[in-house]
């Protein structure tokens, strides 16, 4: 086991089904790290990884004295990986990053060049996204502008979870218990002085992405609910505009029957009305639903992950 004694650099990677990217990954990982301190780890979590990440990141340990890891239970998912991480390295600065190479880590010495100017959090931004379809770009571009516009606070743009974070950034996140981690979202609502380095994001060069479409929409409901309540401002928003426009239909129809003394018939405008009524319905209980889910999680207070081994002391668990 490794003791708890401060070093000066930690390296987070969460791992899942990586096992031909692991060993470059911690080849260039390695000699990033080495280029900017002596004093170092690389702590790879694997996240229930099915192939042979695990027995891999063995060998890799066994080898380099660096190297620590943290296997799961189970696959508790992207987010919960890095929050392991965060909970067990020892760094004075922290750097995470993702396990597909598309990161390079060769851009570790300028995030940390940056952090030794004075910043507290330095990001890496995206100028460009190697090897993604359109589709991939245009809802990821998306995504961002409607983050940014639906929460109050600054999230960055085009920049995912690759950064550097400062040790005292390290420990605020910590005090941060809620269940749905978004951790570009709380790291921005922490404030602190941050900084970006642009970089350009390489394609994916063996296996597949851990992040489908139907992930991708999950993740970013998290990150807008769980930094904005104008989604349920809309629902009010609709429930008053819906009421009014009924209520004009009403006094219409009974103008045109005891006025105008002609009644208002015809059975597809009965059921479309009743069709849109019903959907805005069903999309106001799903969105009211998905902050009461985030509050039971909450409230029921289970552990973020489950640890199954690691050679790297544990503090607590989960």
């Amino acid at each position: 086991m490794a003791s708890q004694q401060t070093v000066e650099l930690s390296i987070v990677v969460p791992i899942f089904n990586e096992e031909q990217n692991l060993p470059e990954l911690h080849r260039r990982l390695s000699d990033a790290a080495r280029a900017i301190t002596p004093s170092y780890e690389i702590v790879f979590v694997n996240d229930g990884s099915h192939d042979e990440s695990r027995s891999i990141l063995h060998i890799l340990s066994q080898r380099d004295e660096h190297v620590y890891y943290i296997h799961f239970s189970r696959n508790f998912g992207h987010q919960i990986a890095v929050t392991a991480g965060l909970d067990r390295c020892r760094g004075k600065s922290v750097v995470i990053i993702d396990g597909d190479l598309q990161d390079p880590p060769e851009v570790i010495p300028e995030l940390s060049e940056k952090h030794k100017s004075g910043y507290d959090v330095v990001y890496a931004r995206r100028s460009e996204r190697k090897g993604e379809t359109w589709f991939k770009r245009a809802t990821a571009k998306l995504f961002y502008r409607i983050l940014r516009r639906s929460t109050a606070i600054d999230i960055p743009l085009d920049t995912g979870d690759f950064r550097l974070i400062d040790r005292k950034v390290v420990d605020a996140l910590k005090k941060m218990p809620e269940q749905n981690k978004f951790l570009r979202g709380q790291i921005a609502w922490l404030g602190f002085k941050q900084g970006e380095v642009l970089f350009s994001r390489d394609k994916r060069r063996y296996g597949k992405t851990g992040y489908p479409l139907s992930k991708m929409l999950r993740f970013a409901m998290d990150g807008i609910t769980a930094f904005s309540d104008r989604p349920l401002k809309l629902v009010t928003a609709m429930g008053f505009a819906i009421s009014f426009l009924s209520f004009a239909i009403i006094v219409y129809a009974m103008y045109s029957h005891f006025v105008l003394l002609r009644t208002i018939t015809g059975w597809t405008s009965l059921i479309i009305s009743s069709t849109f009524i019903g959907g805005v319905q069903l999309l106001s209980i799903g969105i009211i639903g998905e902050y009461i889910s985030r509050m039971n999680k909450n409230i029921l207070n289970r552990p973020l992950y489950v640890v199954e081994s690691s050679n790297l002391e544990l503090e607590k668990e989960g």
